[in-house]
């Protein structure tokens, strides 16, 4: 059964950081494109970032470029989101999903195979 289970969502200030990791069971995430995607209540699913299954090529929107880092550590199986300069508009329920497209650009939610059951990340003071 495949699965995958974010963690290291919570409670951070404005300015603050986590870092959220994504790990696979059942699925070998070397061989996959991952990519981050968060919920806002009432917003609608935003992609935020992907990885390519080498790490190479990293890929990120607007919104976080410069605030957030994807990387993976494929002996580990796992996927990571380091996020720094949190805002209170960074609030949302955080996921990730494995993806058998190449990643040459962030890549939209419909290429994506598996997903997790989400983690929250509240910012606030």
């Amino acid at each position: 059964q495949v699965q995958l289970v974010e963690s290291g969502g919570g409670l951070v200030q404005p300015g603050g950081s986590l870092r959220l990791s994504c790990a696979g069971s059942g699925i070998t995430l070397r061989h996959y494109t991952i990519g981050w995607f968060r919920q806002a209540p009432g917003k609608e699913r935003e992609d935020l970032s992907c990885i390519s299954n080498s790490g190479r090529g990293t890929y990120y929107v607007d919104s976080v470029e410069g605030r957030f880092t994807i990387s993976r550590d494929n002996a580990k199986n796992t996927v990571y989101l380091q996020m720094n300069s949190l805002k209170p508009e960074d609030t949302a329920v955080y996921y990730c999903a494995a993806s058998g497209a190449q990643a040459m650009r962030v890549i939209p939610s419909y290429e994506y195979d598996y997903w997790g059951q989400g983690t929250q990340v509240t910012v606030s003071s």
